[in-house]
């Protein structure tokens, strides 16, 4: 068992402390009767009751879950796909530049890749008059594009470890390679692959610049509508919104933590 000192204890102390009491402190306001954000005066249920009356509201919400979804389930096909063909155990040409490449958006600024998006779907209008406007569809090209890379690196690690003879001697049996893949290896990382959607849906779920550059009239998401609230005057209803924001991401990342932590322990 790993010991920690006293120093090192009291630190993580209050490094924990300093990142998580502002979200404790925003999730008990938002609980308070007081129609001034951050004071206690009762409590109340009255804000999450105002959200339910608040049109904007909704339908930011609404859109932010259709793009969340269609983008996690696009990164999900070709994250798995990627995965599959980098670790696979043949070498093709470009294998290792592929292998680079995909992993750029972890690093590269979202003001850049937003903006690299902006500038490509003004340069297609323009050629080929499509996309016609922004909206929801390139807010979810945009989403897919910049979580594929992490759906790619979840599964990867998981398909490092897979055990080719498996594979081989299903191949050796006659399957076809497709039939190989569908039927033996998504079966055994689908708890990756469930992971990584998981993530991918949490990243789209609050990405505010990449959709700042590619939402149009009509796609406004939740960052957005809650950015621009508060640049104006905080309500005590968005403080019940990120309430409900924080309640489903901390769910889908456990989830997927809980569904990472089976991996490990399962047999394969």
């Amino acid at each position: 068992m790993i010991r920690i000192s006293k120093t090192i204890g009291t630190v993580l102390i209050f490094g924990y402390a300093f990142l998580f009491t502002p979200i404790v402190f925003l999730i008990v306001t938002s609980f308070s009767a007081s129609e001034i954000p951050g004071i206690w005066t009762g409590f109340s249920l009255k804000w999450f009751e105002a959200l339910l009356e608040d049109s904007d509201l909704i339908h930011a919400g609404i859109t932010s879950l259709e793009v969340a979804c269609i983008s996690a389930s696009g990164a999900v096909v070709l994250g798995v796909l990627a995965a599959a063909a980098t670790t696979n155990s043949g070498i093709f040409c470009g294998k290792k530049f592929l292998s680079t490449m995909i992993v750029i958006p972890i690093v590269m600024p979202e003001l850049i890749i937003g903006f690299s998006l902006l500038m490509l779907f003004m340069a297609m209008e323009s050629i080929f008059g499509f996309p016609k406007e922004r909206g929801i569809m390139t807010v979810t090209i945009g989403h897919m594009m910049a979580t594929v890379a992490y759906v790619h690196m979840t599964v990867r690690s998981r398909l490092l470890s897979f055990d080719h003879a498996i594979e081989e001697s299903a191949l050796d049996l006659g399957a076809a390679p497709f039939s190989v893949f569908l039927r033996i290896k998504v079966p055994i990382i689908s708890k990756s692959i469930i992971s990584g959607w998981l993530l991918a849906f949490t990243l789209s779920l609050d990405d505010l610049v990449i959709a700042s550059f590619l939402s149009g009239p009509g796609s406004t998401t939740l960052p957005i509508l809650i950015f621009s609230n508060v640049r104006v005057g905080v309500t005590p209803a968005i403080n019940a919104l990120a309430t409900l924001l924080i309640a489903i991401v901390t769910f889908c990342l456990a989830v997927a933590f809980c569904l990472t932590k089976k991996r490990k322990k399962g047999p394969y």
